[in-house]
């Protein structure tokens, strides 16, 4: 996996490449199918309106509330989507998924805007992504 950080405008993307044994036609539905995305992302995803412009309701492990935009979706290529929290700002985090042989290639980037809780930002993306995996071994 090749992780970087680098600054886009006045915030910055943190980007991280994973190849993953499974179809992207598999990801796909692990990474929008709110049951197998729940599984494995950092919130419960309780609606998702799969369409651009679509809501997104995710709810922490405190209960609160997080509301996300999808801003750009390409079946099974390209799920991007910006989630709005009051205490940390935007977030804009992109999915991509290229066929790599019998599986794909994931490419994941979160756009955010303080560079202070970085580190600790691609600690958390690198256990959730592990999760990813595993879900994906449960999935037919």
């Amino acid at each position: 996996m090749d992780n970087l950080l680098r600054p886009v405008g006045d915030r910055w993307a943190l980007r991280f490449e994973r190849r993953i044994p499974h179809p992207p036609e598999k990801v796909w539905r692990a990474i929008t199918e709110p049951s197998h995305l729940s599984q494995w992302y950092p919130m419960t995803a309780e609606e998702l309106d799969l369409n651009v412009g679509g809501a997104i309701l995710f709810r922490d492990e405190e209960g609160t509330a997080v509301r996300a935009e999808i801003t750009e979706l390409d079946p099974p290529k390209t799920f991007a989507f910006r989630e709005y929290e009051e205490t940390t700002g935007v977030h804009d985090l992109r999915l991509e998924l290229a066929p790599d042989g019998e599986g794909c290639l994931l490419t994941f980037t979160h756009t955010f805007a303080d560079k202070t809780w970085a580190a600790q930002t691609e600690t958390g993306w690198l256990r959730t992504l592990d999760d990813l995996d595993r879900v994906l071994a449960t999935i037919a």
